[in-house]
């Protein structure tokens, strides 16, 4: 019998009392909020995603464990049951199961196996080897699979390595396997050897843009710039991930009228990467910067608008003032954004990032 029977999606449960981590930073309502939600299915209507654990975590990560429980009570409603198994994924069988989102409850139980407490390995060893064979399909599930393993790692890298948190590692490489999604045929541009922001503005889009949804304009990307092909250096990798992360943050502000919901992840994806590299060997690291440039090029060339805007905050915030707005908001997108923009915030001392995370509040709908 699944234990996830035992905690159906939606049900309410007090918090426990708060352990404290290393940062110091209270553990409990996280684990908590995370034990509760391995009872929910990745995904829900078939094809969105289940934001809820990652959201959680930026809100803990931020010092607002106190409203994860509240927060949590208004997304339960979009939460929907574990899907149903279909076979065991061994390592004999894996590569059929690649890409195959059926098989979803089949991924993550082979994670679950492979860093359990109960012969399983170290989850550092199991992402290692994983991740050169997930990299290429990073754009699967509009690249959310990918941010839940970041944010599942920074958990695991910022305090305590309890078993809640050992335990979503395994639906975000799950989810991520299920919905593995190579991009094919599409051609390298001239490389750049300009700056990242340089490079998303060169980023040509794809043919009907207002039209289909995101597989549909996947399939219509026929060119990226190959920015940052020729990084090998895990340092330099490291450094223009840094950038990117920080230039599509600022791009926000002034194009994410584009689609409000979609143009995040020109943010979100390469800054999950980043957040994942420290737990990596740093062979892996030029890898991620270019498997993460590409999802950032993708997105924009799906769903940058046709010219930019002038945005101007409506007041001078700090970092702690636009994430409590962002929580008053509610939208997960607009959390998980706001979350990367203080991550930019803190990096570069400038004020732009905390502005496109200002516009992100104002531009999408507030969750109710």
């Amino acid at each position: 019998m699944d234990p996830r029977a035992d905690s159906p999606a939606g049900t309410s449960a007090a918090a426990p009392a708060a352990t404290t981590a290393l940062t110091g930073a209270p553990t409990g309502a996280l684990d908590e909020a995370l034990e509760r939600l391995h009872a929910s299915g990745p995904e829900r209507l078939g094809r969105l995603s289940n934001h809820a654990p990652m959201a959680v975590e930026a809100l803990a990560a931020h010092g607002l464990s106190g409203e994860v429980h509240r927060w949590l009570e208004l997304y339960a409603p979009r939460l929907e049951e574990y899907p149903s198994a279909i076979g065991s994924i061994t390592r004999d069988n894996w590569r059929e199961a690649l890409g195959d989102p059926r098989r979803a409850a089949d991924w993550i139980a082979y994670f679950e196996e492979q860093t359990g407490d109960s012969g399983g390995r170290p989850w550092r060893d199991v992402l290692a080897e994983w991740w050169p064979r997930l990299l290429p399909g990073i754009y699967g599930g509009a690249t959310h699979p990918a941010i839940r393993v970041g944010h599942a790692v920074r958990a695991l890298l910022s305090g305590e390595e309890t078993r809640p948190r050992r335990t979503e590692l395994a639906p975000g490489l799950g989810y991520w396997a299920a919905r593995h999604h190579p991009v094919t045929g599409v051609e390298l541009l001239p490389a750049s050897t300009g700056t990242a922001a340089a490079a998303l503005d060169s980023v040509e889009p794809i043919p009907g843009r207002d039209n289909g949804n995101y597989p549909d304009r996947l399939g219509r990307i026929a060119g990226l710039p190959a920015w940052g092909a020729s990084v090998t250096d895990p340092d330099e990798a490291h450094r223009r991930l840094t950038e990117l992360v920080c230039a599509a943050t600022h791009r926000y502000a002034t194009h994410g009228h584009g689609e409000a919901t979609m143009l995040v992840h020109a943010a979100t994806a390469p800054n999950a990467v980043l957040r994942t590299l420290p737990a990596l060997p740093r062979a892996l690291w030029a890898p991620g910067l270019h498997a993460a440039w590409t999802a950032s090029a993708a997105v924009t060339s799906m769903y940058a608008p046709d010219a930019p805007v002038t945005y101007t905050a409506p007041g001078t915030f700090s970092p702690e003032e636009v994430f409590e707005r962002a929580l008053a908001h509610g939208d997960e997108h607009v959390i998980k954004f706001t979350d990367t923009a203080l991550d930019v915030a803190a990096s570069t001392g400038d004020e732009r990032a905390l502005t496109a995370a200002l516009r992100a509040i104002e531009l999408s709908e507030p969750l109710t």
